[in-house]
């Protein structure tokens, strides 16, 4: 996670004082339209964060683990982003399977 640490925990801080506000706006009665954009925004944030997680996990743990000499190991890490990908659901942005 130390690639993008600072930038993660940033994203953390924004997105949480973005969530603030939007409960206000809720206990304000604010247009929905206008609350649903800001949730948005927070899931786009939160996705940004996942991104970067990602890719640091796979700069990291997941290059060191296929560089393993232990089958296990490559297996290990193999297994745990199949299990992360499955909890997320289908992937959004079009089909990436055979038709």
């Amino acid at each position: 996670m130390k690639v993008h640490q600072r930038e993660i925990v940033d994203r953390l801080k924004s997105a949480g004082g973005h969530v603030q506000g939007i409960q206000r706006m809720v206990e304000e009665d604010r247009y929905c339209l206008d609350i649903i954009r800001q949730v948005q925004a927070v899931q786009r944030a939160l996705d940004r964060v996942n991104d970067l997680l990602l890719e640091g996990h796979l700069q990291t743990c997941v290059t060191s683990a296929m560089r393993s000499a232990d089958p296990a190991e490559r297996e290990r890490a193999i297994a745990e982003l199949v299990e992360v990908f499955r909890a997320a659901g289908p992937l959004r942005g079009g089909n990436h399977g055979p038709a």
